[in-house]
């Protein structure tokens, strides 16, 4: 029989499904795939359903709701000072992923160059190599994250159509600073390209470290995509309501793309989620000072049982290095072991980056009822 396509047939089955897999097979406390456990709120939810139950129950526009298009260009200006067309650059899709997707289809062309920074959510590479493109990693690492300027300069040429950036940033919890945003801006612009910016964390920032949009920054309006995510917004992730930020002439070929992979996203979701983001400060102030809450419960928990603990500056990740636990084998075998015998699911960080030598550190998800937070930490402080 034929081959088929080499990029997805040899790719593995993904690492969060491997350990939430493992997880159930061993009872684990499950702080490896990120998610959280709660509901999510409560208003949101009531109104979803009031849309299912009043309807209409077909095809909504292609775009996304007018009222939830309208909400998303009224968030961009009243969080970042940004003026969008509602009508002409925000679009709708179903969830975050599906608007990388659809950015990766429209944008790139078979031998460009595309820049990204790993570690690297575990879709983007596929996603760049189906397109076609040629990818240049840059690489950030445990402890400190730095960005290397030079490394990141080295990655761009003529030939770069674009950069992809995750901020704040999984799996590392790391949020770009100015200088390194503005040395991403003076790439993108000395070498005309795009930039595509995954902000789906956007409101999920610690320690008063304010999220900035690159599409802020002078000369990046007309350049930069931004993509946000009302799961990581909202937690409720099964809901898969994505938003899409363009310059109109950019979002016309991503919205053919988005035509033709999944069309639309479901009327009832779209219509909570334009209330969701029509909330006032408290809900985002409180959202953020929650998981704050809960990644210095869980940083105390692992420090309590020997592990020394990365900076964590947003998302709902924690690394670890588990050489302070004495364990001197790599994290996968760490993560396989730690579920089995001590009863908690992590994920091994080595699994971001292409060339596995950053081996000695994994990522604990901490968006979860404290209770469950606390027992995994117990588990831990037990074994160790």
């Amino acid at each position: 029989m034929k081959s088929t396509n080499a990029i997805f047939a040899n790719a593995g089955v993904t690492v969060f499904e491997t350990m939430t897999q493992l997880a159930a097979e061993t009872g684990a406390i499950n702080l490896g795939q990120g998610f959280p456990d709660e509901l999510g709120p409560e208003n949101l939810r009531m109104a979803a359903a009031l849309a299912v139950t009043e309807g209409p129950s077909q095809y909504p526009p292609m775009m996304g709701l007018p009222e939830l298009r309208q909400a998303v260009a009224a968030h961009n200006k009243r969080f970042y000072d940004l003026d969008i067309d509602w009508q002409t650059e925000v679009m709708i899709t179903s969830g975050a992923t599906e608007a990388l997707t659809d950015c990766m289809l429209a944008l790139i062309e078979p031998g460009d160059e595309v820049v990204l920074i790993e570690p690297l959510y575990d879709c983007y590479l596929p996603m760049v190599k189906r397109a076609g493109a040629i990818p240049k990693l840059v690489r950030i690492a445990p402890p400190s994250w730095d960005l290397d300027i030079q490394a990141l300069t080295d990655a761009f040429s003529d030939k770069t159509k674009l950069i992809l950036l995750n901020s704040p940033h999984n799996p590392s919890a790391k949020v770009f600073n100015t200088t390194e945003l503005q040395a991403i801006a003076d790439l993108v612009i000395k070498h005309d390209a795009y930039a595509v910016c995954d902000e789906v964390y956007e409101h999920i920032t610690f320690d008063g470290k304010a999220h900035t949009p690159l599409m802020t920054f002078p000369g990046m309006r007309d350049r930069t995509i931004r993509i946000g995510s009302a799961g990581k917004t909202f937690s409720m992730t099964s809901w898969k309501v994505g938003y899409l930020t363009a310059p109109a002439n950019l979002l016309t070929p991503i919205s053919k793309a988005h035509q033709y992979v999944t069309f639309t996203t479901p009327r009832n979701f779209q219509s909570a989620v334009a209330l969701g983001l029509s909330q006032d400060d408290a809900y985002f102030v409180g959202l953020a000072a929650d998981l704050q809450a809960k990644r210095d419960r869980i940083a105390d928990g692992l420090f309590g049982a020997g592990f020394d603990v990365m900076p964590t500056d947003g998302t709902y990740f924690m690394s670890v290095d588990i050489r302070s636990v004495g364990f001197n084998g790599d994290d996968v075998a760490f993560c396989e072991m730690i579920a089995r015998k001590a009863g908690v699911a992590a994920i091994p960080l080595s699994i971001f980056y292409q060339d596995a030598d950053v081996k000695h550190f994994v990522r604990f998800c901490f968006s979860k009822q404290n209770g469950v937070l606390d027992a995994a930490t117990e588990k831990l402080k037990a074994y160790f």
